[in-house]
């Protein structure tokens, strides 16, 4: 599992007063770095291995600005080409907000998936975990 911790900014809010619902996206976009890494070390967009094939998001409670957000990421589906990556958002210590992302190995050339095999299977293996219901 991979950690990061975001500290909302002022311009994060909306006219609610609480964390906009598009800035989830993003954020954990930025928290899949660390498991994109496992692809292309240098995060080198010329030589991407992955696409995006889906992407939810359940919103589950509200993220006020002024306290700092965890970002928890892992696997819960490992395929031969695809995986399913989910995202925590917590609050507080409270599930705010739940992601799952289908990400494809991809070669961008041949426009075709590429199976997941080797060391890169494995270490993306060490990440598997169940989801919170």
């Amino acid at each position: 599992m991979f950690t990061r911790t975001i500290e909302p900014a002022f311009y994060d809010t909306d006219a609610l007063g609480h964390i906009n619902n598009t800035r989830l996206p993003a954020w954990f976009e930025l928290a899949r770095n660390d498991l994109f890494k496992l692809f292309t070390p240098d995060l080198n967009p010329k030589r991407w291995r992955l696409i995006m094939a889906r992407m939810e998001v359940d919103y589950r409670a509200e993220l006020f600005y002024g306290h700092d957000i965890e970002l928890f990421t892992y696997l819960t589906r490992l395929g031969n080409s695809s995986f399913t990556v989910t995202q925590e958002a917590r609050q507080h210590g409270k599930l705010t907000n739940l992601g799952h992302t289908v990400m494809v190995q991809y070669d961008h050339q041949a426009k075709c998936a590429v199976p997941i095999e080797g060391e890169l299977r494995d270490a993306l293996s060490a990440h598997l975990q169940d989801a919170p219901a």
